[in-house]
């Protein structure tokens, strides 16, 4: 049971701590040591080093990262543990033999596959002008709008006994209506902010004069809020907005464009996303499978001959 552990701690990480729990603490730092400095010698007279430390270190998982550092002389004999254990294992040719061979293929496979994309990634050269004109053609997508907002609650469910600013739930074709005539006051001059104060059923909205909220085009809104909104104007109302429980009016108070220097990050990723994802949509493309038994991928069982 020890040694399951032990192994573990270096594969899994997490169920280490079952056998060695450790009390939460600040995160450990790196020793502060030249590479080439020899830091253990292992059963077999294996020098390891500092350098090899770090690139062990940066091949694990981050859980296993942390707690390599927080208990070095552990984590030590632990890989001396999974050195031993490995030479056994292919002094007995147990990595040619299945599962193992398959699930070291499979390994190698998935691993050497996201290393090259990681390389074809770092080698995308995004260049200062493609980010200017990617800003520049993508304007709407920078677009931030801040809204004041006029809420008309309903409920049609006719055993509802909540009400709103103690009166009784409006019907959706109530709300519907009342909506409608604000909006007819307000494209006719009325005073929005009196409106709000009057008829809107968001409180907290209501105690703010009607500000509701700075949108941008990445925030997680409803479509028909998204669409209303960036069409917007400073100025400008939008029709009547239906939601579940109520009818939005907003008003634009402020349209403005992010800056690119607050952007500029983003825009370089987008473009070096878009661009690794069309290289690899074309490896995709090219990669040709000829399918010689159909049964294969209908799921259907091959009848063995008698």
């Amino acid at each position: 049971m020890k040694v399951f552990f032990l192994l573990a701690f270096a594969c899994l990480g997490a169920l280490w701590a079952q056998s060695a729990p450790v009390p939460a603490a600040s995160p450990a730092a790196m020793p502060d040591l030249p590479d080439d400095s020899v830091v253990a010698i292992f059963g077999d007279g294996t020098k390891f080093t500092m350098g090899d430390f770090k690139r062990v270190y940066s091949a694990m998982p981050p859980a296993n990262q942390a707690m390599a550092l927080r208990n070095r002389e552990q984590w030590l004999h632990q890989w001396e543990l999974l050195r031993r254990l490995t030479k056994l294992a292919e002094e007995e040719k147990l990595d040619q033999e299945s599962p193992y061979k398959e699930s070291l293929a499979y390994n190698r496979m998935t691993m050497l596959a996201q290393a090259e994309v990681n390389s074809v990634m770092n080698k995308i050269v995004i260049e200062p002008a493609d980010i200017v004109k990617y800003y520049e053609s993508n304007q709407p997508k920078y677009t931030v709008v801040r809204v004041k907002a006029i809420y008309i609650g309903f409920n049609d469910d006719p055993t509802a006994s909540g009400a709103i600013k103690g009166k009784k739930p409006l019907t959706e074709a109530e709300a519907k209506a009342k909506a409608a005539k604000l909006l007819a006051a307000i494209k006719g001059g009325a005073d929005f902010v009196k409106l709000v104060k009057d008829n809107s059923d968001d409180e907290t909205s209501r105690e703010k004069d009607g500000d509701f909220a700075t949108l941008h085009s990445t925030d997680n809104i409803p479509d028909a809020f998204r669409a209303a909104v960036f069409a917007l104007k400073k100025g400008d109302v939008t029709e009547a907005l239906k939601q579940p429980n109520g009818f939005y009016i907003l008003r634009a108070e402020d349209v403005t464009v992010r800056p690119l220097s607050e952007v500029r990050d983003d825009i370089y990723n987008d473009l070096k996303n878009a661009r690794s994802d069309q290289w690899l949509r074309g490896m995709d493309h090219d990669a040709q499978v000829q399918i010689v038994n159909p049964a294969f991928i209908a799921g259907k069982p091959t009848t063995a001959k008698q």
